[in-house]
């Protein structure tokens, strides 16, 4: 039970985190980049929205947005609308519905930037100066909106395991069946496969993080392949999300790192020339302290935004290839579906091995800041 409260703790605060990475600072732009005005950017959309922009569908599904999109019933759009938290220029903070800003409609001088502006699909103000120039943004975006809605339904999940073991007490002679036995054999293999072995001997101190880590990813990952409300959320395929869940592990390597963790970075067992004057070796090993999270980042973050690009692109091929004649449709439509669903289940696949990576990942790299070589070298003597 212990273990359960550190996994909803853990996982608390990395969404605090992430939310709160949203948010943008003020910028602006010189007037020779001011875009037209909202209405007319909407006019200019209604003329071209009876062809179908596939990168534009592709950018919409994986961009961010202010309001939860569900579907399109002759030229209606039915969605969700989202909390817009803005700071104008003036210091004055608004709270609103993204309604009142959608497809090409401005509050209170706030708007979202047309195609091909500076801050495309972002809200933006015109200053007294007659710049555009963004707000300070900490609104509740789709993205935002997912992270909780999935933290949610993940913090549900597993306290729900946990009473299955709770209303048991102590008598381990009932072993868990159907969900509670999958979750039990998934915790139970990262812990003897993964963590342990690749932590060491304090292992249990960073496995409520690990645990948390992986089951995060991938329940977001899986809540991403659900094309309706509440799934469809392109979180893991966000950068700014994977970067600060690589950040927690970075922060777990380096704060909690022992001296000889930090020895071997700052002063390593090279030729004294490798060091000083010139601190070639240290540079490299610091080097290697930013990289590690960046690989974190970029590896997860790239693979579930190529899936998610692929699935759309297959898709696509359905409407795209209405205008080459019925038999070209027909052929495309089954060639399409099929190949769509081969890459669901294939995605279904890559949303527990990226989990599953990002785990083992940060489980050697908390391992190596616990080094104990030099220890036990001496105590064999």
């Amino acid at each position: 039970m212990k273990t359960t409260v550190r996994h909803i703790v853990m996982l608390v605060a990395v969404l605090l985190v992430g939310a709160l990475w949203s948010g943008v600072w003020a910028q602006s732009v010189t007037p020779a980049e001011v875009q037209q005005p909202p209405v007319e950017a909407a006019e200019e959309v209604e003329e071209v929205e009876e062809k179908l922009d596939v990168v534009g569908l592709i950018m919409d599904h994986i961009n961010d947005s202010y309001s939860w999109h569900i579907a399109t019933v002759n030229g209606h759009h039915i969605e969700i609308p989202l909390l817009c938290i803005v700071r104008a220029e003036s210091g004055r903070w608004s709270l609103f519905s993204s309604s009142k800003v959608s497809h090409g409609h401005s509050y209170e001088g706030f708007y979202v930037a047309p195609k091909g502006a500076e801050w495309e699909g972002k809200l933006v103000a015109v200053g007294e100066d007659g710049q555009v120039y963004r707000p300070i943004d900490l609104s509740l975006t789709k993205n935002a909106a997912g992270l909780i809605i999935n933290s949610l339904l993940l913090v549900a999940v597993i306290l729900g395991v946990a009473g299955w073991y709770r209303r048991r007490g102590c008598d381990y002679r009932e072993v868990p069946r159907g969900f509670v036995g999958a979750v039990e054999m998934l915790v139970m293999s990262l812990e003897d496969d993964i963590i342990r072995p690749s932590v060491g001997k304090d292992y249990k101190r960073y496995s409520p993080y690990l645990l948390t880590a992986f089951f995060f990813i991938f329940f977001n990952n899986l809540m991403g392949l659900v094309p309706t409300f509440p799934g469809g959320a392109n979180t893991t395929g966000n950068i700014a999300v994977t970067l600060v869940m690589a950040l927690a592990t970075m922060f777990a390597v380096n704060v909690f790192g022992n001296k000889e963790y930090w020895k071997e970075i700052l002063w390593p067992d090279v030729p004294v020339w490798m060091k000083f004057p010139i601190p070639l070796m240290p540079v490299i090993e610091l080097f290697g302290v930013i990289s590690k999270p960046f690989a974190l980042t970029v590896r997860l973050f790239a693979n579930i935004l190529a899936g998610h690009t692929v699935i759309l692109a297959l898709t696509c091929l359905v409407f795209i290839s209405v205008s080459m004649g019925t038999t070209m449709n027909v052929v495309m439509t089954v060639f399409s579906v099929l190949l769509s669903v081969f890459m669901l289940v294939l995605e279904v696949l890559v949303a527990y091995i990226q989990a599953y990576v990002f785990t083992m990942l940060s489980s050697v790299f908390i391992g190596l800041s616990r080094k104990e070589h030099h220890a036990a070298h001496k105590k064999a003597k």
